[in-house]
């Protein structure tokens, strides 16, 4: 396959415009209750996923980066104001203390492209209180799809064992944004590229592109057509050959291939989009080497998942690489993600949530990730901030990345967290590796004793209040 990449070959930041007023009303409200009663002190929330989606054995972080640049630069436009205003919700006060807004907090987070599962904090903030609720939804909004697409991507990038992947989803995608950020997180987590040239050129990821069914039906014949897009095209020669007959294709690349080996024009690929995919590859495949282009690479597409990748192979189908549409852009199995944002600490301590099937832990806290000697994963402890590590080559997942609103440092080159990525997904317990969920082991993770601790305290000391408000 042939790909392009932006010109300046680093990565683009596409800061979010015109969101201050990507909130949930609700925190509005609160924020200036909380202004009107004092209790503007500092505040730490944890954003979490309470419980893995159906078919997922592991998550992968993503999003901060959208977070980090929103965080910066968030500010409540005069527009913005003059329509709060027209609500006749807010006091004075409070629409004077938004047009003065900036973010002042600390945020600690996962890396993007870290391995994680529940109850870990993706990112911890800590700021005053009316900062720290402000920002819920918009916080929400992009880890929790970022980090589900990369999640999706994730298996897919697995279920090829190696192959190329390339992200084929923006016309499936929710939207523009969406389209975008499911470029960047299925890069992130392992794809070779996109088919999405917007996202080539705002984050440096490679671009991929044939042509449609549309192209070779404008021609008069398909060998017309293959002629005219390798002379149009001759550094980017990949054919689409299922139009009419995927074989009949395959030998019209094959006279292609030999009309213009002599000016230096190769043909670098051919894509199968229907049919049965493993066994016309595999006749394809057989078309191509006894024609002498055993370098010509077989690009399989056409409503693909993980689980139809993994069967493909199975059944021994030649791809070199493979296009993921819809069922990755748009995480189709597992739509959704649940991560939550919750308040663990205040000025008055400890805080903690105890309603059913909704509990949460108080505290600070960070990860600490544990190894065994061949660099797989053993088990994770979540641990209060100020406890030593568990032992001593646990790592620290939770970094620091922003202090007074302020990043401290760049932003992270894209193709770094991609190779932290592949490099977290071959260390994943081999169970976990597989597409379907381990019905005989889940991947630890354990409270530390401190925490622990803290949490029973703190159900009895709930539970003594309550007895003795009702006596």
């Amino acid at each position: 396959m042939a790909s392009s990449r932006s010109s300046d070959g680093g990565e683009g930041r596409a800061a979010p415009e015109g969101v201050g007023l990507l909130v949930d009303l609700y925190e509005l409200t609160m924020a200036d209750s909380y202004l009107r009663h004092g209790l503007n002190q500092e505040a730490t929330f944890d954003l979490f996923v309470r419980e893995l989606p159906p078919r997922r054995n592991f998550l992968v972080a993503a999003g901060l980066e959208s977070v980090l640049d929103f965080l910066e630069g968030l500010r409540f436009s005069p527009e913005a104001l003059e329509y709060l205003e027209s609500l006749k919700l807010f006091s004075r006060e409070f629409l004077g203390y938004l047009e003065e807004f900036r973010f002042t907090g600390d945020v600690w987070a996962v890396p993007e492209g870290e391995v994680v599962f529940p109850p870990e904090p993706l990112l911890e903030l800590r700021a005053p209180r009316i900062e720290a609720q402000i920002v819920e939804t918009f916080l929400l909004n992009q880890i929790n799809f970022q980090t589900m697409i990369a999640s999706k991507a994730a298996r897919v990038v697995l279920a090829a064992r190696g192959r190329a992947v390339v992200d084929f989803s923006p016309r499936r995608d929710h939207g523009v944004d969406a389209a975008l950020k499911a470029a960047r997180s299925s890069y992130l987590a392992g794809c070779a590229g996109t088919s999405n040239v917007l996202a080539g050129q705002v984050y440096g990821i490679p671009v991929y592109g044939t042509m449609a069914h549309s192209y070779v039906m404008s021609f008069e014949d398909e060998l017309s057509a293959f002629r005219a897009f390798a002379r149009d095209f001759p550094q980017n020669v990949i054919l689409l050959i299922d139009t009419y007959d995927t074989l009949q294709g395959a030998r019209h690349a094959v006279e292609i291939a030999r009309e213009l080996a002599p000016q230096g024009v190769r043909v670098k690929g051919v894509r199968i989009d229907s049919g049965d995919l493993a066994r016309l590859s595999r006749e394809v495949r057989r078309i191509l080497d006894e024609a002498g282009l055993a370098d010509v690479q077989i690009l399989l597409s056409g409503d693909l998942n993980e689980y139809k990748i993994e069967r493909l192979l199975r059944e021994g189908a030649a791809a070199d690489a493979f296009g993921v549409g819809t069922e990755m852009g748009t995480s189709y199995d597992a739509p959704a993600l649940g991560g939550v944002y919750k308040l663990v600490e205040d000025a008055r301590g400890y805080r903690i949530k105890l309603s059913a099937g909704k509990a949460t832990l108080p505290g600070r806290k960070q990860i600490w990730r544990a190894c065994g000697d061949d660099g797989r994963m053993c088990h994770d402890v979540l641990a209060l901030a100020d406890e030593p590590p568990p032992e001593p080559a646990a790592r620290a997942l939770l970094v620091p990345v922003m202090r007074g609103g302020k990043r401290l440092g760049p932003p992270e080159p894209l193709h770094e967290v991609r190779e932290r990525c592949l490099k977290n997904l071959e260390r994943l317990p081999e169970p976990l590796q597989r597409l379907e969920r381990p019905s005989d082991y889940a991947y630890p993770v354990r409270l530390s004793p401190k925490l622990e601790e803290l949490r029973a305290r703190m159900l009895r000391e709930v539970a003594q209040a309550n007895a003795k408000r009702a006596s």
